[in-house]
């Protein structure tokens, strides 16, 4: 995937914070090459896409995001960031050995 940047702000930030990712984390799972697949189920008003991982202490991370073109430029706009569950960690587990 290709992008510019990051889009941070007060509307993204602390949600995504909340579940105890750092920012500087949440941007590697996006440079190290994440899986991604649409996100159907969200995609009301923009096309909603979600991002597997892992994060820096190796454990795997979900991220919903979405990109916008600004000035053109490509911006990865996290909408949420969290640690998998025990379920989809042992899913991605299962489908990162297969592939």
């Amino acid at each position: 995937m290709q992008f510019s940047s990051f889009q941070w702000d007060a509307g993204n930030w602390p949600k995504c914070g909340a579940h105890g990712l750092t920012k500087q984390e949440i941007e590697a799972v996006f440079h190290a090459g994440p899986g991604i697949a649409p996100d159907l189920k969200h995609s009301a008003s923009e096309i909603r896409q979600i991002a597997v991982g892992r994060a820096s202490n190796g454990r795997p991370v979900f991220i919903a995001f979405v990109l916008r073109r600004i000035d053109g430029m490509i911006l990865v706009r996290p909408v949420s960031a969290r640690y998998m569950h025990a379920k989809e960690a042992k899913r991605y587990e299962t489908q990162s050995s297969n592939s």
